[in-house]
């Protein structure tokens, strides 16, 4: 089964100003479709031929399991955006489990963000659900994903440079803060 990179749900200049058409086009249409070539090559004449992209983040290692690992980020990621809207927060069962987890949405974000600023080097931070349905939020480094710990993603944050250093140089902290104005909170409750 052939990996095709995603096409994005909305134009590539629908997320400025939180996230730049020239990001997009470096993130989304160079990077990504990096990943997207490299598996390909990877998997080519393998057992992870026909595998899903979560087979093989749960059982490859190595380049096939980064390049996996990172198309099956980069699909969530790109795919949880909508048009940026001031007080965007959210609402039904996934606001009500994350004002419960967290105390408020304002200490679940605060806490989201701080996560993903003090991660170390490359990686995500996430929120996800364990099996019974309890919300975590976890840092993953590199092109690890939730489901290598047994849990559902819901939400991420990309806090590889490459996400966000066109429209915010080093100031990781201050893109993670803008994300949150283009969450699609109907998405997320879709995944929970």
């Amino acid at each position: 089964m052939k990996t095709e990179l995603m096409t994005l749900p909305y134009a590539a200049d629908a997320l400025e100003p939180v996230i730049s058409r020239e990001t997009i086009a470096f993130h989304h249409g160079k990077h990504l479709q990096a990943y997207v070539n490299n598996l390909n090559a990877a998997v080519a004449g393998t057992a992870f031929e026909t595998k899903s992209l979560e087979e093989i983040v749960l059982s490859a290692e190595g380049g096939m399991l980064n390049n996996a690992g990172q198309i099956l980020n980069h699909n969530l990621y790109f795919g949880q955006f909508c048009a940026p809207k001031e007080g965007n927060v959210p609402h039904g069962r996934i606001g009500e489990a994350i004002s419960a987890a967290f105390g408020s949405f304002e200490k679940f974000q605060e806490e989201f963000v701080k996560k993903g600023t003090a991660l170390f080097g490359s990686g995500w931070v996430w929120l996800s659900s364990d099996a019974e349905g309890k919300l975590v939020i976890t840092q993953e480094p590199n092109a690890a994903n939730p489901i290598q710990r047994g849990l559902k993603p819901l939400l991420t944050f990309d806090v590889w440079e490459h996400a966000y250093y066109l429209d915010y140089q080093n100031r990781r902290a201050d893109h993670l803060s803008a994300l949150w104005r283009i969450v699609d909170w109907n998405v997320v409750e879709g995944r929970f």
